[in-house]
């Protein structure tokens, strides 16, 4: 197994599901009664990983809520008032070990990421966003970019549009972005990255209003440090309300390709 930290980026408005997000932050909303985000970290440890540092920022202190009470939340109990006792019956929690940074309520991308440095101890790490699900191969992913050689990897995917596209070169590295495609059959960034430590050189001091997806991987980009990896199996991101409702059918029908543990 690789011992390899996870940093999610759970700190945005998630404005283009507001129906949600007014009252909980995006990573909150609920797949199958579960937040996505335990979906999320479910397909890490499922792999092995299951040390996570989630970068938080609207409404964060419901995701500390969330993590500080997960024990008893899937627990049974018996509370006696009279002495402010209680006794747990039967759990099913999880191994996770989560660290939990407030990064800034209007902190971009690329500010949550430079925050958490710290916390990665000059180690390779994997970084994704708190709203998309996959069944990525991790393993195969780390082996990759360790074979690549390049300060990042970064998980291509191949959706149904409306998302800017990556274009690639023959040796699997980025050589430019499109904003506005004109189709959808190029490859998009899916949001499950391997950084190698060197990735914070690429972050200023000033990157609390800097875009992840903008400067820095426009940088790694220009100096041919950014590969991809392509990814072919299943990937969809919880971008507005109907890829909620997409995903929960999908969950409710058993169709949930996402879902690799038992």
């Amino acid at each position: 197994m690789v011992d390899m930290k996870v940093v999610i980026l759970a700190g945005g408005l998630g404005t283009r599901i507001s129906e949600e997000s007014f009252l909980k932050p995006k990573p909150m909303v609920e797949i199958g009664e579960r937040p996505i985000l335990w979906h999320i970290m479910k397909g890490f440890e499922a792999q092995g990983f299951d040390d996570f540092i989630i970068c938080l920022g609207y409404k964060g202190a419901m995701i500390k809520d969330y993590f500080l009470n997960y024990f008893h939340y899937n627990s049974d109990i018996t509370v006696d008032l009279a002495n402010n006792t209680h006794q747990i019956h039967r759990t099913s929690s999880e191994k996770f070990k989560v660290t939990l940074v407030d990064t800034g309520l209007k902190t971009y991308t690329a500010g949550r990421l430079r925050r958490i440095a710290q916390h990665v101890q000059g180690e390779e790490f994997m970084m994704t966003y708190g709203d998309g699900l996959a069944d990525v191969d991790l393993k195969e992913l780390i082996r990759f970019h360790r074979q690549k050689g390049k300060v990042a990897t970064v998980t291509a995917v191949r959706p149904a549009g409306r998302f800017g596209l990556l274009g690639l070169t023959k040796d699997d590295l980025v050589k430019d972005f499109q904003e506005k495609p004109t189709n959808g059959n190029g490859w998009i960034n899916g949001g499950f990255f391997v950084l190698k430590p060197e990735i914070f050189d690429y972050l200023p001091n000033n990157s609390d209003q800097l875009m992840w997806e903008q400067e820095p991987m426009g940088r790694l980009t220009r100096e041919s440090q950014l590969a991809a990896y392509m990814h072919h199996g299943f990937w969809k991101c919880m971008d507005a309300m109907r890829d909620k409702e997409d995903l929960e059918q999908l969950w409710q029908t058993g169709h949930a390709q996402w879902k690799i543990w038992p």
